[in-house]
């Protein structure tokens, strides 16, 4: 029997399709080369942006003309586009043979064993265990799930629910059995990452997310490199900051999304802090962890966002200096309270500002980088350069991309490359050691 998963969207998705994928194997399963030749196709999907959905629409259609010459192919759609649409990815001479919400997805494994417990109306989220096949060198490891922040603009808390922090023994023990594997790099993964707080019950002990990842960091013995994604800005404070400058393992690397440098957006967005506040915490970053990277997020054209709201934003990220930042202009999701305010920018000014960070970005990323040359940095190699099979490519703990002279039996190690120059967005380097 053979399967095939497409996913789309967030870390977390490809995270749980990665466990889908194992947990197949263990019940020798095998991937297939492409759908034709699968019994059994996944899609799971996002609902973040409607070009996200409008794709999910279209490999829908794909699937149909598939399903002509392969028809005991069975169509699974799940993920968050799922839990907020349903059934109405069924009927009217639909592909989609069962549709699993967020909140089911753990079920998908069941129905595909025809297990005689499978009970597809459960719906209490449930971690997966992300362990990794043979021959990988770096994982995710979930560590909460859901939303409770109501961002005007954000579908994530409806389709992903409350925040739910994991048992920390149930991550001790996942990160053990990694390092068992020979995992190098882990990712501890949440929609808030940094709202963890678990409560035991039990003894009315407490943990969160700095304590969290202070113990991980001390229990890690062959992983060498620990990640974290995304970070809410508003819980993002001292005793955070302290645990990544003391550890020697912790990736000098935040996520931070801004979203916008005006104060009446902020508002707008129910972002929870202002620009002052997220100015004053990038400074104090800097000051404690100097050569930290920060990426961030950034929406223009958000309703109401004048002139003057916008080049706020603008110079902020000019002040700031982001070492990236993934941009985009609003477009509204049904669901959210955004829905419903009046969507008054033309799509062209939307654009347009859009045009002009990116622009700005672009300057600031090169200068940034440009600083770094001659440098000689610890890198993770990745793989093989796709232009070149003498070339590695490989990723710094400040998420940046390089490639350098390498074999193959460098794949999966730490190497100290030197960085030579900036080809487009990319270091060009020369191992050292």
């Amino acid at each position: 029997m053979k399967y095939w998963i497409e996913t789309y969207g967030c870390q977390m998705n490809k995270a749980e399709s990665e466990a889908f994928e194992l947990e197949l194997n263990h019940n020798m399963w095998e991937s297939a080369e492409n759908p034709l030749e699968a019994n059994l196709a996944v899609i799971n999907t996002c609902s973040v942006r409607e070009t996200a959905e409008e794709r999910i629409w279209g490999r829908i259609g794909y699937y149909k003309r598939v399903k002509k010459d392969n028809p005991s192919l069975i169509l699974i759609i799940t993920g968050c586009m799922a839990e907020r649409l349903g059934s109405k990815f069924l009927g009217n001479g639909s592909p989609v043979d069962k549709v699993f919400g967020t909140f089911s997805k753990h079920k998908i494994i069941d129905f595909v064993l025809n297990k005689s417990d499978f009970d597809p109306s459960s719906n209490l989220y449930k971690f997966s265990k992300v362990h990794t096949t043979e021959g990988k060198f770096k994982s995710f490891v979930p560590i909460m799930n859901g939303c409770n922040n109501f961002c005007s603009y954000c579908i994530v808390p409806y389709v992903r629910g409350r925040e739910l922090s994991r048992n920390p023994d149930e991550i001790f023990s996942e990160i053990e059995e990694l390092e068992k594997r020979g995992i190098k790099e882990i990712t501890l993964l949440g929609q808030n990452v940094n709202s963890y707080y678990y409560n035991n019950g039990e003894t009315g002990e407490s943990l969160d997310f700095p304590e969290l990842l202070k113990k991980i960091s001390e229990k890690v013995n062959s992983i060498e490199w620990i990640r974290f994604l995304t970070s809410h800005p508003k819980d993002l404070g001292d005793k955070l900051i302290n645990v990544m400058a003391k550890s020697n393992n912790i990736c000098r690397h935040i996520h931070l999304p801004l979203q916008s440098g005006s104060d009446v957006i902020l508002k707008k967005m129910n972002r929870k802090y202002n620009s002052d506040f997220y100015n004053n915490l990038v400074k104090k970053i800097k000051y404690d962890i100097p050569d930290a990277s920060i990426t961030t997020d950034i929406i223009v054209g958000f309703p109401g966002e004048s002139k003057e709201d916008y080049d706020m934003t603008y110079n902020l990220m000019n002040s700031i200096k982001f070492n990236e930042a993934f941009t985009y202009y609003y477009n509204p999701r049904e669901g959210t309270k955004a829905f419903d305010f009046e969507d008054n920018i033309p799509k062209e000014e939307k654009l347009r500002r859009l045009s002009e960070i990116i622009e700005l970005q672009k300057k600031i990323t090169v200068l940034k980088k440009k600083e770094k040359i001659g440098a000689t940095l610890k890198v993770l190699a990745e793989g093989f350069s796709k232009n070149n099979s003498n070339e590695l490519i490989g990723r710094t703990e400040f998420d940046e991309m390089i490639v350098f002279n390498g074999k193959h039996d460098k794949i999966g190690l730490y190497s100290m490359v030197k960085i030579l120059f900036v080809k487009g967005n990319t270091f060009i380097g020369e191992i050292v050691t």
